[in-house]
């Protein structure tokens, strides 16, 4: 019997206007856009700084998250849920195509 796949990112890259490329063990490779969430405020309101959102941006819980702590805390990080961000528009590496 095959279990079901359960989304794990392995690497998250910062793209362009408030994207990030989240790439998953399975190979897959989307593009999560974060418009959106940032503009309803809440939570993600910290990530409409430019450098916030580069810079802290990372891999905790499996999935896309933003370290807010600077420690590495999964317990304090800002992250989205790993099946939204596997069902966002798959795209090809980005990191091909810059090469």
């Amino acid at each position: 019997m095959q279990s079901e796949y359960i989304p794990t990112v392995v690497q998250a890259v910062a793209g362009p206007g408030r994207t990030v490329y989240a790439y998953f063990s399975d190979g897959r490779i989307t593009q999560v856009d974060m418009k959106d969430n940032i503009a309803a405020g809440g939570v993600f309101a910290q990530l409409a700084d430019d450098a916030f959102f580069a810079e802290a941006l990372t891999v905790l819980n499996d999935t896309v998250a933003w370290d807010t702590s600077g420690h590495y805390d999964p317990t304090t990080c800002i992250d989205i849920d790993p099946f939204v961000a596997y069902e966002a528009q798959q795209v090809t590496d980005p990191l091909e195509i810059a090469a």
